[in-house]
């Protein structure tokens, strides 16, 4: 395992500096649109937020906790419903759960956001909502937080998303967008040389710095889990991955290892690291392409082992 020196190298300066100085000069708004790709760490900078602004109201509570816990008063997370949680653990986690197509966020919920508003502040000054992956939103709890956003109310929003343009203009409108922006190159090499110990980390003519970085599309938490997936499989099924499969009862041994040892989020992250390495290698576009339709499938859990098999046969026959 890839131990982590540090735990903040999710920061995003830029992000940073812009809502420090909202809480510096209490100039909040009322709604705040968090924009930007998923793994750059826009719940974790939210909570950080939430915590600073329940901190000028209270101090003296117990609040880092509280919000981490999510057991404050004042606090209401709202996120999609049909989120799969992993194979071993029923409990939910933001970062390994999988998206399986029919997520949603109902009108239902957004209503319990109206009886929460309802209610008097008990720490604080206002209360907040978080809403996660809003893009979700379907048209009836669209329209809902539309007239929630309208109302003169004790509340603020903070709205998660990696699609704004699933947004209804009219929200939009209403926040005021904090833009995340992906990591350069530079500053994810800075990552795995400062933040994190690699010495263990199983680099070698088939998996290069390069292709760690690549293949996390400027997402720190993406790098993350790419060094953890790669360096805790087994040396015998990365010897195989070094490039196309080409012998049939090879590529039914390791969609059957994949499938059976390897969460379907795992699995949909060691696609991008393969992507990556055979691109490097071969500049093959209709593989890249067969590859992608991989992880589609996974991202739905539509038979995930047939779905490794289906895909690493089709590559093999055309690669004869």
């Amino acid at each position: 395992m890839i131990s982590v020196k540090k735990n903040n190298f999710f920061l995003n300066e830029e992000v940073n500096t812009l809502l420090k100085n909202i809480i510096n000069n209490k100039s909040l708004a009322n709604g705040y649109i968090f924009y930007g790709a998923e793994g750059l760490g826009k719940k974790q900078t939210a909570l950080q937020f939430i915590k600073e602004i329940f901190k000028q109201s209270s101090p003296s509570e117990n609040i880092e906790e509280r919000i981490t816990n999510n057991n404050h008063p004042d606090f209401l997370i709202i996120e999609p419903d049909s989120l799969l949680p992993t194979k071993n653990s029923g409990s939910f986690d933001l970062e390994k759960t999988i998206k399986s197509g029919s997520e949603t966020i109902k009108i239902g919920q957004i209503r319990n956001i109206k009886t929460f508003l309802s209610q008097k502040s008990i720490n604080s000054e206002k209360k907040i909502v978080l809403i996660i992956d809003a893009h979700f939103l379907n048209e009836a709890a669209s329209n809902c937080l539309l007239k929630t956003l309208e109302e003169p109310s004790n509340g603020i929003f903070i709205l998660l998303t990696s699609k704004l343009n699933l947004l209804l203009n009219t929200i939009i409108s209403r926040c005021q967008i904090v833009r995340f922006r992906s990591f350069s190159s530079k500053q994810l090499k800075s990552i795995l040389k400062e933040y994190l110990d690699t010495s263990k980390l199983k680099i070698n003519s088939k998996l290069k710095f390069e292709d760690l970085i690549n293949s996390a599309n400027g997402s720190p938490n993406q790098l993350l889990k790419n060094i953890e997936i790669w360096n805790d499989f087994s040396d015998e099924i990365i010897s195989k991955l070094d490039s196309p499969v080409k012998n049939s009862l090879e590529i039914l041994e390791i969609s059957k290892s994949i499938s059976e040892k390897l969460e379907i989020f795992q699995q949909i992250c060691l696609v991008n690291l393969i992507q990556t390495i055979w691109w490097r290698k071969t500049k093959n576009i209709s593989l890249v392409k067969k590859l992608e339709k991989l992880k589609y499938l996974l991202r739905r859990n539509i038979q995930p082992r047939l779905a490794w098999e289906t895909t690493f046969l089709t590559i093999s026959m055309e690669n004869l």
